[in-house]
């Protein structure tokens, strides 16, 4: 099972097709705005909703949406990064509401080597988000710093962050007790 991808294994082009979607619930919008301080009327109060806004819904807050994406890029993105450097840009196309379900893919736009380290490099990608009737919600870019083959073969795989291969070395993984 892969976790992220080192530098050479990504190519210009690629889309990644995250899996699986994620259904979001009336609980997971309400937490994420309580656990972020966002008690706009919008997400929280139906009646409010239903009453004032064109939806006539509440609507789930966008950052939950992006964060759940990011979530679901990892697998296939960053799960070997070095370091997240950026977020370009970020556009919430379309809303979502409680019992939609959101997919996501990623594809790559472009990747550089390192001009000051050879064992890393950049990668540009764009994540796409969208709902079960295939309507995008979200779209966003960002830069990745990412290991290349030689930054394994010097530091040994597990010393990439949050690696982990089945069967393989498992840094900080505890053993069961009885």
């Amino acid at each position: 099972m892969q976790f992220g991808r080192t530098f050479e294994e990504f190519e210009v082009g690629a889309v990644y097709k995250h899996w699986p979607g994620k259904t979001v619930t009336e609980y997971d919008d309400h937490l994420f705005c309580l656990l972020t301080m966002n008690h706009h009327p919008l997400h929280m109060d139906s009646n409010y909703a239903e009453k004032t806004t064109d939806f006539g819904k509440n609507v789930v807050v966008g950052n939950y949406i992006y964060s759940l994406l990011l979530g679901m890029s990892v697998p296939d993105v960053s799960g070997k990064a070095i370091a997240n450097l950026e977020v370009e840009s970020l556009k919430h196309i379309a809303p979502t509401f409680h019992g939609d379900t959101i997919y996501g893919e990623t594809t790559v736009l472009d990747k550089t080597p390192s001009k000051s380290k050879n064992d890393r490099g950049i990668v540009y990608v764009e994540t796409k988000g969208y709902k079960q009737d295939g309507t995008v919600v979200c779209v966003f870019r960002r830069k990745v710093m990412v290991p290349t083959e030689t930054y394994i073969k010097e530091r040994g795989r597990g010393h990439l962050p949050g690696h982990s291969d089945l069967g393989g070395e498992q840094p900080g993984r505890p053993t069961p007790s009885n």
